[in-house]
């Protein structure tokens, strides 16, 4: 009977401390994934947040992250094409991936062939959804959904960090929304097409890239052209990313006037952005302070 209990105990004590092993690419997905997740999951990412997420060099490490891991979140539409090396060189066959991608509507899919003369264009649409926060919602819901189908008895746990998290998320969207009304419609330019997403989302108007195809380097007649827009349209900021270089930016305002700000678009992409909403509140106080 003694040792019936310890045995009873035992597997309680084991089942009450079990943990779903999380991966994520990014930062983002890292930080929503511990919102729902809490002390249910360990999770760890493989794109720190001052990395442009579409580049990463493989490392063996990345590999031994993904061998014990249960699931693999990633943001897809082909943004991570260095994925399928680290799942391949992980030997993990009982990784589930998951693309959050699924529970969104993407934006910008081409309608016709591309190529690579049009530079660095996603056959599946952009990739850059999660600066929308209502996408962000609809990714954590995805996640919740995954937790489950992974640890059905923690299953309310889950479903209560998510509703947390989702109160939490639309008291800021509300005040985003608030914060961001003095700019609607207002014309500013972007270093890379990371943004119909979010200025769909607050009603900004984007008129025209520093790149001048989706990551093709500036060159100077393409800096004249976006020179010329800004000043014909009275614009005020050039938005660009932390990893992006800012001397084309830098150059462009210096002709006109205009100002830059290199906000963080991952969470850790800056010191003190610590979360996906201090992301978003960096980037939106920064365009309300400056626009």
């Amino acid at each position: 009977m003694f040792n019936k209990i310890i045995l009873i105990l035992l597997i309680f004590s084991i089942s009450s401390f079990a943990q779903i092993k999380v991966v994520t690419t990014t930062t983002v997905i890292y930080d929503l994934v511990k919102n729902v997740g809490g002390d249910k999951v360990e999770v760890d990412y493989i794109s720190r947040g001052d990395q442009d997420v579409h580049f990463l060099e493989i490392l063996p490490s990345y590999m031994m992250k993904l061998r014990k891991a249960d699931i693999f979140f990633q943001i897809g539409l082909q943004l991570e094409m260095w994925a399928p090396q680290l799942v391949d060189g992980s030997r993990n066959s009982s990784l589930k991936i998951v693309y959050l991608s699924d529970a969104i509507a993407p934006k910008e899919i081409p309608t016709t062939k591309i190529d690579a003369s049009q530079g660095d264009v996603h056959p599946q649409g952009n990739p850059h959804y999660w600066l929308d926060p209502e996408n962000a919602k609809l990714m954590a819901k995805k996640i919740y959904e995954e937790l489950v189908e992974q640890s059905p008895n923690d299953g309310s746990y889950f479903k209560k960090n998510l509703d947390n998290y989702l109160s939490k998320l639309d008291k800021k969207v509300a005040e985003w929304q608030n914060k961001m009304a003095q700019l609607k419609q207002k014309e500013m330019i972007f270093f890379h097409s990371s943004w119909i997403y979010f200025t769909d989302r607050f009603g900004i108007k984007i008129a025209g890239y520093v790149e001048p195809k989706p990551g093709i380097p500036p060159t100077p007649s393409h800096n004249a052209e976006i020179i010329r827009i800004i000043q014909q349209k009275d614009i005020k900021l050039i938005v660009t990313d932390v990893f992006y270089s800012d001397n084309a930016p830098n150059q462009i305002a210096k002709a006109n006037g205009a100002k830059v700000i290199k906000v963080p678009t991952q969470v850790y992409g800056i010191e003190n952005v610590n979360s996906y909403i201090e992301m978003m509140d960096y980037i939106i106080n920064q365009m309300t302070a400056n626009g």
